[in-house]
């Protein structure tokens, strides 16, 4: 059987936003005292789990609310310069039609997520858009979901690209399909045990409830 819901996270997963977000950082790092990030580093962070990250760029986490508030108005202004994930707009149609609720959590600002599927012309598949508008919030958010639209766990997929997202999803209680195109490693993503790791964005359509 499909999945009654599937809910998407934005950042990594339909859009490429890696090397603008990596702009956008740098060009606020100065405001913070923060140094900058290299093109080259970006590998290596993959591997990094939020907190890791964090640690490692010495960002504490209560400046965190400012620079996402800024980063996410930044790059609204540069959504147009987004590209879509090769492949993800040839399946969602598909992947629409076989769910009841198909929608995208993201810790990004829903005009953002907005103006993105209405530049790809894929704003009607998707039943809503949801944001956390922070970095840590996605579980409490999925359990909402779940009731809002009357669903049991079981029923429920999110697909993300980062090991937050896997651990959200498994605080919530769902199935969790990790992407390997988006920030986090493959390697990464494996180790935090999610219940799929998707390579390719076809194979979401290969996938039934378990």
């Amino acid at each position: 059987m499909y999945y009654r819901a599937i809910i998407f996270d934005f950042d990594g997963t339909l859009a490429d936003t890696l090397e603008q977000t990596r702009c956008i950082y740098n060009q606020l790092a100065p405001d913070y005292g923060l140094r900058h990030v290299e093109s080259h580093e970006l590998e290596t962070l993959r591997d990094f789990s939020l907190s890791d990250l964090l640690k490692h760029l010495d960002i504490s986490k209560f400046r965190v609310p400012s620079l996402l508030s800024r980063g996410t108005a930044l790059l609204r202004e540069r959504i147009a310069e987004i590209p879509i994930i090769p492949g993800i707009a040839a399946m969602i149609p598909t992947l629409s039609s076989r769910t009841e609720t198909f929608g995208i959590l993201t810790s990004n600002a829903t005009e953002n997520v907005n103006l993105f599927l209405d530049t790809h012309g894929l704003r009607e598949y998707f039943t809503f858009v949801s944001s956390t508008s922070k970095l840590t919030g996605k579980a409490k958010h999925l359990r909402a979901i779940r009731k809002t639209f009357s669903l049991q766990a079981g029923e429920m997929l999110y697909v993300g690209d980062e090991i937050r997202d896997v651990k959200a999803s498994q605080k919530a209680g769902i199935a969790v399909a990790a992407v390997t195109w988006g920030f986090n490693s493959r390697d990464s993503l494996l180790a935090s045990d999610p219940t799929y790791v998707i390579d390719d964005p076809q194979h979401l359509l290969e996938l039934r409830r378990k």
